[in-house]
């Protein structure tokens, strides 16, 4: 049985990655717009800070790996003061050269391997809402050779370039949330799934999601009352458990509506509605247009309009 965030991240399906050098020397320091798409850095050699927008100050030292789910503005810099340079992502996008911040002619005081990559799945936020906006995860010696292993792939053209890549980031996402701390992360999946009775529910949820659940029943699995579970999922959560399970279905019909050929009876079954009416209606409710719309607009966005 795939586990809650195996089958979130394989719905999403990483893709366009690309990974670079980064390093600074002396007195340097950029200051990134934001970027909207997940991205990540390991530390190679040296140290330096990390200012995320909205987070505390991090200071970054070798062995260090960070992953920002939909990154944010942030500064990046050595530890004397300076005027941050400003730089747009958006506009680097697909350059493959390294990065060198601060003086040429001065070795630098830090390396870094960074990277960032977009999901070939419209539903992006799914991730970003269950997820802290930082996971910062220190001497985890398997991050540092998944990242290494993505930027050589991301540097050559050989034969099966794309599904290695794919499946790289897969494992480096992986890896890198359950090597998080999820007891003292903020409202969300991972610390959700930090409490094994709240995990045991979440995962029931995945394992059947047409099932119709029912608050009692899900308590029941998690050994709880049903008020007690009900408090405590949605303050682990930050969303109630019929909720959550709401948004889980939806990502897989439109997941099945993105990429298979399925009549919408077939879709509403697969996520436990009677009816093709009765899915119809909570999938407008849920997504802002109804589902026939929704695969139109999807078709044409992947093979241009008909």
């Amino acid at each position: 049985m795939m586990d809650p965030l195996t089958e979130i991240i394989s719905l999403l399906r990483p893709a366009q990655v690309l990974a670079k050098g980064i390093s600074g020397s002396g007195q340097w320091g950029v200051r990134y717009v934001a970027y909207g798409h997940p991205s990540f850095c390991v530390v190679t050699d040296g140290a330096c800070l990390l200012q995320v927008a909205g987070a505390e100050p991090l200071r970054l030292e070798a062995g260090d790996f960070v992953f920002l789910p939909a990154t944010p503005a942030f500064v990046l810099s050595g530890f004397e003061p300076v005027e941050p340079q400003l730089l747009d992502p958006t506009a680097m996008s697909g350059q493959m050269t390294d990065l060198h911040h601060g003086p040429v002619d001065v070795d630098p005081d830090v390396r870094m391997l960074g990277g960032y990559f977009l999901f070939d799945s419209p539903d992006t936020a799914l991730l970003v809402t269950l997820l802290p906006k930082v996971i910062h995860v220190r001497g985890v010696d398997r991050l540092t050779v998944l990242v290494r292993l993505v930027r050589e792939e991301t540097s050559q053209s050989l034969a099966g370039r794309e599904l290695i890549l794919t499946r790289l980031v897969e494992v480096l996402l992986i890896e890198a949330l359950r090597a998080a701390p999820g007891d003292d992360a903020p409202a969300g999946l991972l610390r959700g799934l930090a409490d094994e009775r709240l995990a045991a529910s979440i995962r029931e949820m995945h394992r059947d999601p047409a099932r119709p659940w029912t608050v009692e029943q899900l308590a029941k699995t998690a050994a709880l009352s049903r008020s007690a579970y009900f408090q405590r999922f949605s303050r682990a959560v930050g969303l109630p458990p019929m909720e959550y399970l709401l948004t889980w279905r939806m990502a897989i019909a439109k997941d099945l509506l993105n990429r298979k050929r399925m009549a919408m009876e077939q879709v509403a079954e697969r996520i436990g509605y009677s009816s093709a009416s009765t899915f119809s209606t909570a999938f407008t409710r849920h997504v802002g247009r109804p589902p026939s719309s929704y695969a139109r607009e999807r078709k044409q966005a992947r093979f241009g309009a008909a």
